[in-house]
């Protein structure tokens, strides 16, 4: 095998010489013919007050290699072979593949390197460490196992995410400075705050603009992701760009011949903006085994309409309302089990309230059934409540360092590293899937995990908590193989690539107000595609804001997602019932386009105004969303381009008001939009159109159909 190994795929080079185990190019695709040209300026100077040799950045960089920022790989065995040294060892390549294979003799361990570029040319990485001891040696204590990848230094910006619940993928950004910018997940699932997507690009970048690389760690539990930059570089790069899981003290300790496998970190290079990084990200998701197969169907969940308010007459004709607007899947959320008034107990009794459902949960789903809608039930698996049967029968069930460790939520941890503890839930979660015939589950996770030590194993369990998690999705879906799962963590506090190789939706946030709604959709969908991602109309006044939205604006903001409902529709007047059913009907028009087309957002409105939308992949049509947020310096809308149709195609595009009339803060509008307008896509994406200054609170629906080609532009 020739040293310089050249991965390819939709636009996008890795080369790797595996003679000195260095990555020497991720980024834009490369001719074959520059690899040489590669290769002989990819060695630095030697300084003056530094090694006296060239400083190189291998691909497992430790201390030993000369890189002073965090490791590759850190371990020890009893205190001693602290400081890995490895050899590399035979690689293993395809055109889109690699595996390196490394050794450290004196600390007896053995590392696997795995790197594949997919279709959409994103990159993943992942690290496997095992133990070649002795069985009677010390274990192979591990404290980390991170992917670090060198980035070119023109990258100077670095951005990620933070939030809080209800404010979930809010970004942050700022330049990149010498150190470390570092983010750490500790709390035992991603968190309302989670980095979410990392990202290093070029100054200025935005959604259409810009040169950039993207990372995210696929895990569930605790996880750590960041750049670094040194004064000295990372070889003949700027910094370095990875992560992988934060190991806990004494999670992993590898006996003789035991193996770790890191989780995946995904890897995806931009050449225009985030747009152009999201476009490969979501071509990826998609292609996960867990994501889903069929059309999205639109939901309507219970919680914001009874709560814990469980009336079978009632719910059932809340079902039939919602069937006759075009609901097509219904979910019966939290408390519909045993001792379950509020939420302060009853959680880990996963039996049917009798006293709540006499006749059981059967009947309301034949009758979900019988009304052509899919049944959905709401589960906390993960969760007990200390005032429980659970907890009284299984105290040591409890994941927890000490008794008296604080509840969140009025609930604590069940430990699914003890065994009898997944076996029992498996079994109830399975039984109840069964008996009452649900097609989908609303499964949450309410509270982080602080301090969870196992009773079972008496360590640090985090690790163990997620794979177990894991495993019982998995099993729960070879037991049902149709039974579909939502991810769901107090809102969106679980939203990862882990969870969905295993789930075919995930919830967002619990704020269902459109404004708020309408940022949180716009960063959650830099990572993931909208047909996996649930977004439901609420009241008219928000629960989590208490502010007022109208039903167009509602509605349009659901339109962009795994759409749905949470509100006592019961109650609608026959004129939002009306409008309810043609907004069912446009998204049955609409749900081929928005859940498989190219997602594209503007950068040229204000703060207070955002442009997006889906484009389908042959460029035919597109369909976006004209966002007025709140209100803003400027008095009237300048030309606003409109991203991501065909340079060389001609569009007709107009407004659609199949939701009912939008607010302007206008006499009249500008002279094209009522009749529409024809233009290429070049001109759309960059002259652009004046559109109506809307009302704070409204959002217009706009239309690109292709109506024949310009071939003259080619």
């Amino acid at each position: 095998m020739s040293a310089l190994v050249h991965l390819t795929s939709a636009g996008v080079s890795v080369v790797v010489d595996t003679a000195t185990a260095r990555l020497l190019h991720w980024g834009a695709a490369l001719h074959p013919a520059d690899l040489d040209a590669l290769a002989q300026t990819s060695t630095g100077s030697v300084t003056f007050s530094s090694f006296d040799a060239p400083r190189t950045l291998p691909l497992l960089a430790v201390e030993a290699d000369g890189w002073s920022g965090a490791p590759a790989l850190a371990w020890h065995r009893d205190g001693l072979h602290s400081a890995p040294l490895l050899r590399a060892g035979e690689w293993e390549s395809t055109a889109t593949s690699l595996r390196g294979r490394f050794a450290d003799a004196g600390a007896a361990a053995s590392v696997i390197l795995d790197l594949d570029l997919d279709a959409a040319g994103v990159l993943t990485a992942q690290v496997t460490v095992t133990s070649t001891a002795d069985p009677d040696a010390a274990p192979l204590d591990l404290l980390a196992a991170r992917v670090l990848l060198p980035i070119p230094a023109h990258a100077t910006e670095v951005l990620d995410h933070t939030g809080r619940w209800t404010g979930e993928r809010s970004p942050q950004r700022g330049p990149l400075r010498h150190g470390a910018h570092l983010r750490q997940v500790r709390r035992g699932r991603g968190g309302h705050d989670a980095p979410y997507l990392t990202v290093l690009g070029t100054d200025g970048f935005g959604f259409r603009r810009g040169e950039l690389w993207a990372a995210h760690v696929a895990w569930s539990g605790d996880l750590e992701v960041g750049v670094e930059r040194l004064p000295e570089g990372a070889g003949v790069h700027g910094a370095v760009l990875g992560g992988g899981e934060l190991l806990l003290p004494g999670e992993i300790r590898l006996g003789a011949g035991e193996t770790y496998v890191s989780p995946r970190v995904y890897l995806a290079y931009g050449e225009a903006g985030l747009d152009s990084v999201s476009v490969r990200l979501h071509r990826t998701a998609r292609a996960l085994p867990g994501h889903p197969e069929t059309p999205r169907p639109l939901v309507l969940n219970t919680w914001e309409a009874v709560y814990f308010d469980h009336d079978p007459a009632k719910i059932a004709a809340l079902a039939e309302a919602a069937a006759s607007v075009g609901v097509e899947r219904f979910v019966l959320d939290d408390g519909w089990f045993r001792g379950r008034p509020d939420d302060r107990s009853g959680l880990g009794d996963w039996y049917i309230d009798d006293a709540k459902w006499p006749e059981g949960l059967r009947p309301l789903a034949d009758h979900v059934h019988g009304l052509g809608m899919q049944f959905g039930l709401w589960f906390e698996p993960e969760m007990v409540n200390p005032v429980s049967e659970l907890v009284a029968q299984h105290p040591d069930w409890v994941l927890q360092a000490s008794p008296d460790s604080p509840t969140w939520r009025h609930q604590k941890v069940l430990d699914l590293a003890n065994p009898g503890a997944a076996a029992h839930l498996l079994e109830r979660l399975s039984a109840l899937v069964a008996e009452v015939g649900v097609d989908f589950i609303k499964w949450d996770h309410n509270r982080d995990l602080h301090a969870a030590v196992s009773p079972h194993t008496g360590r640090a369990s985090v690790h163990a908590q997620t794979t177990a998690f894991y495993a019982l999705l998995d099993a729960l879906r070879e037991r049902h193989p149709a039974l579909e799962i939502e991810s769901c963590a107090s809102g969106g506090a679980r939203v990862d690539l882990g969870v969905l190789q295993r789930t075919q939706r995930v919830w967002a946030s619990d704020s269902n107000d459109p404004v708020e709604r309408q940022r949180i959709q716009r960063w959650t969908g830099t990572l993931v595609p909208p047909e996996v991602v649930g977004s439901h109309v609420g009241p008219a006044i928000a629960e989590t804001t208490h502010r007022a939205a109208s039903l167009p604006f509602r509605m349009t903001t659901a339109l962009f997602g795994h759409a749905g409902i949470e509100w006592d529709i019961t109650g609608c007047t026959p004129e939002e019932r009306a409008a309810l059913t043609r907004w069912t009907a446009l998204y049955r028009e609409l749900r081929p386009l928005l859940h498989a087309g190219i997602t594209v957002r503007s950068d040229e409105v204000d703060d207070e105004t955002l442009l997006h939308g889906v484009v389908a992949p042959d460029g035919s049509r597109g369909v976006f969303a004209w966002v007025r947020l709140g209100t803003s310096v400027d008095g009237f809308t300048p030309r606003t381009r409109v991203p991501g149709l065909q340079a060389g195609e001609r569009y007709r595009l107009r407004m659609r008001e199949d939701l009912g009339a939008v607010a302007r803060h206008q006499v009249a509008d500008p002279g094209w939009i009522d009749a529409g307008i024809e233009a290429t896509g070049a001109f759309l994406e960059t002259v652009g159109v004046p559109l109506p200054l809307l009302a704070p609170g409204s959002a217009l629906l706009l239309e690109a159909v292709r109506v024949r080609a310009s071939a003259v532009l080619d």
